[in-house]
């Protein structure tokens, strides 16, 4: 079973390599609308800061070769030594979406994660850290590539491994339960079947009653929330990409555009051409 393809070709990711090499002293990375970070720690120890306002520990030291994740915008400072600082490769992530992305939502707002921990990781980081070692052609697209396979790598990790990465709740959560995850991968593939509860829990080969508590309890939605969200979200994607709402409402298993319209505006507060007015452009 495949859970991440549908939901990441649904709704893509695309990495920016932005810096490979020693940082000295204090470096600061700034909260951007949209903008997601992804540092590995090659060599070295340093300790990184956050504000006192943000919900995370205000100094998190780290001393070993480590990922450390930022999947929401948010502030933060690599403190290293002046001269001959930790060796880093870092880029940014632009997920379609921002906080909208399904797996935005369902990721802490920090992951710092040891690299001998995350299995499959090591061969697609030789690749990335050779390509960075030497400008060569086509290095910096290959750099993005690479980064986008250790953020997959990494991903799927955490699916294997969500408590141990201190997700306790939601998406991730669901996508490790075995019996949920075929339920989830199924809303995820085929979004515009007519799903009710029933077909829901026969995908994960549950009873109703007891496939609709397992979900809240793990997922933190009732079903039928978490099919909203599917869809609206694929909605509000489609529709920056020019789709119609008559389109979309064919796409996403709606009798017609007014009946996508009234769920739309109920999720969101707007119907779908305010909507799409409200969206810088």
């Amino acid at each position: 079973m495949d859970r991440l393809s549908a939901l990441l070709q649904c709704f893509p990711v695309r990495a920016h390599l932005f810096h490979a090499g020693p940082l000295c002293g204090v470096t600061h990375f700034d909260a951007v609308p949209g903008r997601s970070f992804l540092h590995v720690l090659r060599r070295g120890e340093m300790v990184v800061t956050h504000h006192r306002r943000d919900r995370l520990p205000r100094k998190v030291a780290v001393k070993e070769p480590t990922l450390l994740f930022y999947p929401r915008p948010l502030a933060h400072d690599f403190h290293n030594a002046p001269v001959d600082g930790a060796d880093f490769t870092c880029a940014t992530l632009d997920f379609q979406g921002g906080d909208r992305h399904p797996l935005v939502r369902a990721l802490p707002e920090m992951l710092v994660l040891p690299l001998h921990r995350v299995q499959g990781l090591e061969t697609a980081l030789q690749l990335l850290f050779s390509e960075t070692e030497q400008v060569r052609c086509g290095q910096r697209i290959l750099a993005d590539k690479l980064f986008e396979v250790v953020l997959l790598q990494m991903l799927r990790w955490l699916l294997d491994h969500p408590q141990a990465s201190g997700i306790n709740m939601g998406l991730i959560s669901g996508l490790a339960d075995p019996a949920l995850a075929r339920a989830l991968t199924a809303l995820h593939e085929r979004p515009g079947e007519a799903w009710s509860l029933e077909a829901m829990a026969q995908e994960a080969g549950m009873s109703r009653s007891a496939f609709a508590a397992r979900f809240k309890s793990t997922v933190g939605q009732t079903p039928a929330d978490y099919l909203l969200d599917w869809r609206v979200g694929i909605a509000q994607s489609r529709l920056l990409q020019g789709d119609s709402v008559k389109f979309l409402a064919d796409m996403l298993g709606y009798a017609n555009a007014s009946a996508l319209s009234r769920a739309f505006t109920q999720k969101l507060g707007l119907s779908p051409r305010d909507w799409l007015k409200s969206q810088p452009r």
